[in-house]
């Protein structure tokens, strides 16, 4: 049974997610939420401290409490699987193959996934959906040793990250993303729908195992008018970083 500040301190994020409590504005009170909640002073503080913990407010003693952030940060599973990131946002995610193939590993291939030249790789083209509409093209190249297990999944999974887990174990553990911004080519225009050379999110990533193996590497390119991306930073921790364009 979940505790009752634990389901105040949920109920406070959500309002937070909502905006009911933008970045800069005050909490209210301690007593104020005791009554709102209809706990004791001690609930909403086990609460607060929780939201505290989390950088989503600030703490300083004898003044109400601020809000630091406008949106929670998604966990690796959801900033890495485009369907567990949907799920979590109460949106419903699709995908569908539009061409895979093998192909030998180009130079970059070889780089990004620490293979020999002319290993051979599979390349995916998928188109991503929210709610049935086409927000996101993915182009994967895939680790020769983990190829063969894409490839025998269905082209409308919706969740490759986790068939993968449960077909073979695998465990995306680490990812390095490089957020830019480019002209929508014509593939990109005609699979979403947008004007050619309109301008298009483009998210490049290489995920690896625990052990430091890299499993993929993907250029996913989103439609700049269906998805963001906010950063938070702070002094304690800060995983941001600025580079100049390659």
């Amino acid at each position: 049974m979940t505790a009752r500040h634990e389901e105040i301190a949920e109920e406070l994020r959500r309002a937070i997610d909502r905006e009911e409590y933008t970045v800069g504005s005050l909490l209210p009170t301690e007593s104020g939420l005791a009554a709102q909640y209809g706990v004791s002073r001690g609930t909403v503080r086990q609460a607060v401290a929780a939201l505290t913990a989390e950088g989503l407010i600030g703490s300083r003693q004898g003044a109400r409490r601020v809000v630091l952030a406008s949106r929670r940060s998604q966990t690796f599973e959801e900033l890495r699987s485009f369907a567990q990131w949907a799920r979590a946002m109460g949106r419903e995610a699709t995908g569908r193959v539009l061409a895979q193939r093998y192909r030998p590993a180009t130079r970059e291939d070889a780089v990004r996934l620490q293979l020999p030249a002319e290993a051979q790789v599979l390349h995916v083209l998928r188109v991503r959906g929210l709610d049935g509409e086409p927000v996101l093209l993915e182009r994967t190249v895939y680790a020769d040793w983990i190829a063969p297990a894409v490839e025998a999944i269905e082209p409308d999974c919706p969740s490759v990250t986790q068939r993968l887990y449960d077909d073979t174990g695998l465990v995306f553990a680490y990812g390095e993303h490089v957020i830019d911004a480019v002209a929508a080519g014509a593939e990109d225009a005609q699979i979403l729908g947008v004007r050619r050379s309109g301008p298009l999110l483009r998210v490049r990533r290489v995920t690896t195992t625990r052990e430091g193996r890299p499993v993929e590497w993907s250029d996913d390119r989103y439609r700049s008018d269906a998805v963001s991306f906010s950063v938070y930073n702070s002094t304690g921790n800060n995983a941001l970083a600025r580079k100049t364009a390659e």
